[in-house]
């Protein structure tokens, strides 16, 4: 019983791997076939090859003309990136970038991708050593490079409208006879793109009111815009804000909140408007720097002034002082 026992195992045995030799046959044969129809396909072009690598960060420069500020970069604006790349532990989309030449310091620049680039060495740094940075390399002139760029941040809401809009003017004149001919390339209307040019265009002593231009929106550029045609009224806009970037200034060293852009364009247009009286004997009334009424001056019989301080306005006392001083010049 055993012999046969035996003799049957080793029938098994042999039928098992007769059996297994024409599937291992179709096997490889379907696998040849496959990468045949691969092989046609891409010298057909019905599919493109392309290479991705592994490198260190520390390889790649970023484009001089890339459309996002790199030094604006940090690890709240990044943080989805780094829990993201921590959780898959690696970079999961390739970042676009060209070869360089002549450079030793670097190999590639980086076409789209820095937040990538700058979440890497952040992690690099952060006890990550291992991580590299993933990328296609790619053969773009500056106007290609210029859209694909555009189309990669378009809808991205951590660029702001500011570096889009500085990015544009550059590329207008750069590239491009003129807007119409460049808001055809991009595939958008004469009008959205007129309201970036408009933003990219303001006095640069608006823009550091904002003191983070993050906070300059089109919808602000589109609010200043009347304000910024009259010569006076332009003079006026821009002395003010002077005044409000070195106010930006001391928030942001003394680690205080620094104004929004809505309070600053708020400020802006009232001090430059002219005081007129907005109740019965009222002769002026004169905002803070966060937009709201801090003080009113009246006027009591032939001679007398009245100065009301408002409650709640949020002014400091040097702004108070500032105010009743002007209001005492003006009409005492």
């Amino acid at each position: 019983m055993a012999k046969k026992s035996g003799s049957n195992t080793l029938f098994d045995d042999i039928a098992t791997g007769v059996a297994d030799k024409p599937k291992e046959r179709r096997r490889s044969t379907g696998f040849l076939d496959q990468r045949d129809s691969q092989l046609s396909d891409l010298a057909s072009g019905a599919i493109e090859d392309k290479t991705h690598r592994w490198i260190d960060p520390a390889r790649c420069r970023m484009w001089q003309r890339h459309n996002r500020r790199y030094d604006l970069l940090n690890q709240a604006r990044c943080q989805d990136l780094i829990d993201g790349f921590k959780s898959q532990g690696r970079q999961e989309f390739p970042a676009i970038v060209r070869k360089v030449q002549g450079e030793p310091d670097y190999d590639y620049e980086v076409i789209c991708g820095a937040r990538r680039h700058w979440t890497v060495s952040w992690l690099r740094a952060n006890n990550y050593p291992d991580f590299r940075y993933l990328i296609e390399v790619r053969d773009l002139t500056d106007e290609q490079a210029f859209r694909l760029s555009d189309i990669e941040n378009r809808d991205n809401l951590d660029l702001s409208d500011y570096e889009r809009a500085v990015d544009y003017k550059d590329a207008l004149d750069r590239y491009y006879k003129n807007q119409k001919e460049m808001a055809d390339r991009l595939e958008v209307s004469e009008a959205w793109l007129s309201r970036y040019l408009d933003l990219a265009t303001l006095p640069q002593e608006i823009v550091e009111a904002f003191g983070d231009v993050t906070e300059l929106k089109t919808k602000h550029g589109r609010d200043l815009k009347p304000h910024l045609r009259a010569t006076r009224d332009r003079t006026k806009l821009i002395a003010i804000a002077k005044t409000l970037g070195v106010e930006q200034q001391q928030r942001m060293g003394e680690g205080r909140a620094i104004l929004s852009g809505a309070n600053v364009v708020r400020a802006l247009i009232k001090e430059s408007a002219p005081k007129t009286s907005s109740s019965r004997g009222t002769l002026a009334e004169y905002p803070s720097k966060q937009g709201t009424v801090m003080l009113s001056a009246t006027r009591q019989g032939r001679s007398g002034l009245v100065l009301k301080v408002a409650a709640n306005s949020g002014a400091s006392h040097d702004e108070l002082i500032e105010a009743c001083a002007k209001a005492i010049r003006e009409y005492a």
